[in-house]
């Protein structure tokens, strides 16, 4: 699997079932599961998008993450907080872009 396809695999994974995922955006389960191993390059680029908007980013977006290496450990607290699965995943996605940021600094 790379790593575009492992991180849309995560972020549909949080939202539940790859199943509903994939008939909620209207493109066939199989299909969806074939994008996820195959790998998101021998995927249709109408697939890729419409999977991307479904969860809220773009391909660019989609193509910064799957550059930027992960550090080996994040620390975060969360003592109490009770995190909405909209919230983490907003949470992701600002991760990301913090990511892409600094990337595009050079740092």
């Amino acid at each position: 699997m790379d790593r575009k396809a492992e991180i849309l695999s995560e972020l549909i994974d949080r939202r539940g079932s790859r199943r509903a995922f994939a008939e909620e955006i209207g493109i066939p389960p199989t299909t969806l599961q074939s994008m996820l191993s195959r790998g998101v390059g021998r995927a249709s680029i109408d697939n890729v998008i419409k999977v991307c908007r479904a969860l809220d980013i773009t391909v660019e977006e989609l193509v910064v993450m799957a550059d930027i290496q992960e550090p080996e450990t994040i620390a975060a607290h969360h003592e109490g907080d009770n995190w909405t699965e909209e919230e983490l995943e907003e949470l992701e996605r600002f991760k990301a872009f913090v990511r892409s940021k600094r990337q595009l600094q050079g740092d």
